[in-house]
């Protein structure tokens, strides 16, 4: 199957690779900074934490499984519904819910406290990822927008913003909000890496290879980082490269996971460039942590 698939890759043109990028880069995009190694489950971020909410959770850290959120649900649940104006626990509590699938229930919740708690910078950040994750676009930005202000920024909302925006089409202004986050947090990773990838969506891949790199060279970066940049070098056509990044710093088994991953993707590409598959649906990417 890698022999196949090396030949084909080199009969493409730049033309056609570039004209394929924005179709498996929107996919990648899908999950935001995401791609888990795969075999493992994991999860696109943590809203409690990403906003710098002091945690009263009694686990030190964010669950990485269902059933450690289903735990957080069934610790703020009760808490929420004893008082739907406590901002912590309309946070913690949507934070669950939405790590398990139950969007529209975050969304609802984080609403009520929004409107209970309307100047609480940390709830209308809550809400804007929510509304986001949900697909509801214009109405995330404006909560977004609300989270915080010009004398008081935060670059996480920044990050949520760009993210926003990239999925609406609007890369130019998404690049601005992310540089603007690495103006307070110089060298993030998950920045450079919205970065990078808002990049290959407008198909300006070397560029994006380069701040990806950049992104993967952090000592923060989480592997996912490194799966986008293996994304990105594979849809310039060097895939033995880009199989060497995405197997990088991981057990073989999720190593040869995200290589399929990865092989999947760019067969996508392939299919696509060839005339062979019309561009399947494209999920709407998430914000950013």
């Amino acid at each position: 199957m890698r022999r196949n698939m090396r030949p084909k890759m080199r009969q493409n043109t730049r033309p056609q690779a570039v004209h394929a990028a924005r179709l498996v880069v929107s996919a990648a995009l899908a999950a935001l900074l995401a791609l888990p190694a795969a075999g493992c489950k994991t999860t696109d971020g943590d809203i409690t934490g990403s906003l710098g909410l002091a945690r009263a959770d009694p686990q030190p850290a964010a669950p990485r499984t269902e059933a450690g959120w289903r735990q957080q649900m069934a610790v703020w649940g009760p808490r929420y519904r004893a008082n739907q104006g406590d901002a912590r626990a309309a946070i913690a509590y949507a934070d669950a819910l939405r790590h398990i699938g139950q969007r529209a229930q975050a969304v609802a919740v984080l609403q009520t406290a929004s409107i209970r708690n309307p100047h609480n910078k940390k709830v209308l950040g809550a809400y804007g990822r929510a509304l986001a994750d949900a697909g509801r676009l214009k109405e995330a930005l404006d909560a977004l927008t609300r989270a915080h202000t010009p004398d008081n920024p935060d670059w996480r909302i920044l990050n949520a913003q760009g993210a926003v925006l990239d999925q609406m089409g609007r890369h130019r202004d998404a690049q601005r909000h992310y540089r603007a986050a690495l103006n307070l947090m110089p060298n993030e990773p998950s920045v450079l890496s919205n970065l990078g990838l808002s990049y290959a969506l407008e198909k300006r891949l070397k560029q994006a290879e380069t701040v990806l790199r950049q992104a993967a060279a952090q000592p923060s970066a989480a592997p996912k980082v490194r799966q986008n940049l293996a994304l990105v070098v594979g849809l310039e056509g060097r895939f033995a490269e880009a199989e060497r990044i995405a197997s990088a710093d991981l057990p073989p088994k999720e190593a040869q996971a995200n290589i399929a991953y990865l092989r999947k993707m760019l067969a996508k590409k392939n299919a696509f460039s060839a005339g062979k598959e019309r561009p399947p649906y494209v999920p709407a990417p998430k914000a950013g942590t």
